[in-house]
């Protein structure tokens, strides 16, 4: 099973590091301290949160004295800030490995899905939504892993004060960016409906990360993706792709394309 950031952290160097002519660099002696705090702050705040948290909690699990923590950080909200900067690196990495793996799996001679999923070259609906499914479920996937990153990410944030919120919106936002490349959203309407689904799947996750149940958040991937499909086929993403590649989820096509005008029948 795959090791969570903490237990990686954990391994990489031991609890009492080298002095003397087998020293480390003073740099690597830093980036060490950093990603040992980082994991202590998240998993500190998934405890006790935020407003309980002090520093001298973070120091005790991280194994890192005062001195070294005030070396590299103004004050609690300081580690705060980057230890919620590591979690948006450690989702958006999960995120980006899952698609790479998916994108390697495209035809051969199909360059234009490679690299995008099919979502800025025009590949297919059946393209675009299959990319984005394996991108949700990895998003599902990673804060199942990283649940005291998860918590910090997504709930700990709103307690840290207005800059931690304004960058969890800042990080959303270019989530939103993603999903809408993916989906291949290209008018205002659709990057509007690709805005609310993220704020949705936001909001729908957090009840589980904050009971810390892996098993719930990987639950909400089949519905989350059955609701995305059926946007798709009533064309809230907007006209970038109305031709259907596969029938919606239920009903009659053009029925469906009736009763919305962004859609064309697909033998039009």
């Amino acid at each position: 099973m795959p090791q969570s950031a903490e237990e990686r952290t954990r391994r990489a160097a031991p609890r009492r590091l080298p002095r003397g002519r087998h020293a480390l660099a003073p740099e690597e002696v830093e980036r060490i301290h950093r990603d040992r705090l980082y994991a202590a702050m998240a998993e500190a705040m998934a405890e006790r949160g935020y407003v309980r948290t002090s520093v001298e909690d973070v120091l005790r699990r991280a194994v890192v004295s005062r001195q070294s923590f005030y070396r590299l950080f103004d004050s609690k909200l300081d580690c705060f800030m980057g230890a919620f900067e590591r979690a948006g690196e450690i989702l958006v990495a999960h995120v980006m490995q899952a698609l790479g793996r998916y994108q390697d799996t495209a035809s051969p001679g199909d360059a234009d899905a490679k690299g995008t999923g099919g979502a800025r070259s025009g590949g297919t609906a059946e393209d675009r939504l299959a990319a984005v499914e394996h991108a949700l479920a990895a998003y599902l996937d990673v804060l199942a892993r990283e649940l005291p990153y998860a918590r910090l990410f997504l709930v700990e944030v709103f307690a840290a004060g207005p800059e931690a919120v304004q960058r969890r919106t800042a990080l959303q936002g270019s989530l939103a960016g993603v999903f809408a490349d993916l989906i291949g959203a290209r008018d205002e309407a659709g990057r509007y409906t690709c805005q609310v689904i993220v704020a949705a799947t936001s909001a729908m996750v957090t009840p589980a990360v904050a009971a810390g149940d892996p098993e719930a958040l990987r639950a909400l991937g089949p519905p989350l993706t059955e609701h995305i499909r059926r946007l798709w086929h009533a064309g809230m993403f907007g006209p970038d792709d109305p031709r259907w590649t596969s029938p919606p989820p239920t009903g009659d096509p053009c029925a469906q394309s009736a009763s919305h005008p962004g859609l064309t029948r697909p033998d039009s």
